[in-house]
């Protein structure tokens, strides 16, 4: 056979190989990955969210500053390669030997592919006097008010955010190595709020001046026709020294006025919400002991210092008026096996129970205030032009 004639047969194979493998450098990865990609990668940003909160309010426990990095950007990029070698061989008459022979072809294809997942997260660190601001600004009242409707439970949401409604003091850890006990009147309004939430007595509304600022109202639905309830909302109105049949309530930040149609909020920011739940940490006494975190104050108990006499497992963290705290951090040397969040500092580990369901909630609050209190400045995110071929 002629060498002109064998490199057309080769040719004609290697083609041929192309031609059966058409598809393999055209595959569509984009619409298979993105039902598994959004729910991982949502996963992965709501935990590690989790961990960065939990981080900082145990970094301020031991006197160090909390640091937020934001995902600004998750872009899911991937790149498919293949090839494809082909080879022959071929004999065929010989034309020395005139003597006839049969046309020989021999020859193999391989096939190779694979794709790369290659993503590309983009951090902005929040820092600076917008980042300031936000952390050390009190909450306005409506976030409070929206954790209500939402449906959390009015003592936990009252005990977290608040100092005070009018000229009612709530605890606090933060005030001095003793700290501050909470008035009586503000638990059992906590625990009266509580019970009109869920009778379904209770509503919010946001009031849109003319002025243009924004105002927040309670509303204790009257005309029940529940005697329980009725007396309920006078009990409320008496501890707030409001009118006796409150309805529609002006809800406003700041010290209390003494005015009987209004309730003013002195609520917490952020940062002092954090401070306040750093104490609830479980911190070695060996740290406090060499002055590397702030002691407990004198009205909280450590949260492994009550047992359960039934079967040995902690109870709930009370203060000294006898309220269980809100949040429960546990620590340990090594790290947990079941637990809702946790994080290593200070070569040791703390966490959250997955079993705490009470605490979860409270964490839970706190990552929703972090974004509705956000009242912040936003840069321009960073465009990202990714390559598509």
């Amino acid at each position: 056979m002629a060498s002109k004639d064998k490199r057309l047969i080769a040719r004609s194979i290697a083609v041929g190989a192309l031609i059966l493998f058409p598809a393999s450098g055209c595959t569509n990865i984009g619409p298979e990955a993105l039902p598994r990609d959004r729910i991982d990668y949502a996963g992965a940003i709501g935990d590690s969210w989790k961990q960065q909160t939990l981080l900082n309010i145990v970094k301020l426990r031991y006197g160090d500053f909390p640091i937020f990095l934001d995902i600004n950007q998750v872009i899911a990029g991937y790149e498919f390669n293949s090839s494809v070698q082909a080879g022959v061989n071929a004999s065929g008459t010989n034309y020395e030997n005139p003597a006839p022979s049969f046309l020989t072809l021999g020859g193999s294809v391989l096939l190779q592919g694979g794709y790369k997942d290659q993503p590309t997260v983009i951090y902005a660190p929040s820092t600076g006097s917008d980042f300031i601001t936000r952390l050390m600004t009190p909450i306005p009242p409506s976030a409070v008010l929206f954790l209500l409707q939402a449906g959390y439970a009015a003592d936990r949401v009252m005990q977290l955010t608040l100092d005070s409604i009018n000229g009612i003091n709530n605890a606090s850890k933060r005030r001095g190595p003793s700290g501050r006990v909470p008035d009586p009147e503000f638990i059992r309004l906590g625990q009266l709020i509580r019970e009109m939430q869920f009778a379904g007595a209770l509503e919010v509304r946001i009031l849109r001046p003319q002025n243009g600022g924004e105002a927040s109202a309670i509303i204790f639905r009257p005309g029940t026709k529940d005697p329980a309830i009725e007396a309920k909302r006078r009990e409320i109105a008496a501890i707030l020294g409001l009118k006796p049949d409150p309805q529609e309530i002006g809800v406003y930040y700041g010290g209390y006025s003494g005015r009987d149609d209004e309730i003013s909020m002195m609520t917490r920011s952020m940062l002092q919400i954090m401070v306040e739940l750093g104490y609830s940490a479980d911190v070695p006494e060996q740290d406090i002991a060499e002055g590397r975190a702030l002691p407990a104050s004198a009205g909280h108990v450590s949260v492994v210092a009550e047992q359960n006499v039934a079967d040995g497992s902690a109870l709930p963290a009370r203060d000294a008026a006898g309220e269980a705290s809100a949040l429960q951090i546990l620590s340990g040397e090594t790290p947990p096996t079941d637990a809702f969040v946790s994080v290593p500092y200070h070569g040791h580990w703390f966490w959250i129970a997955d079993t705490d369901f009470k605490s979860k909630m409270t964490f839970a609050s706190v990552m929703l205030l972090f974004s509705i209190s956000d009242k912040g400045a936003k840069e321009n995110a960073p465009v990202v032009t990714v390559p598509t071929r």
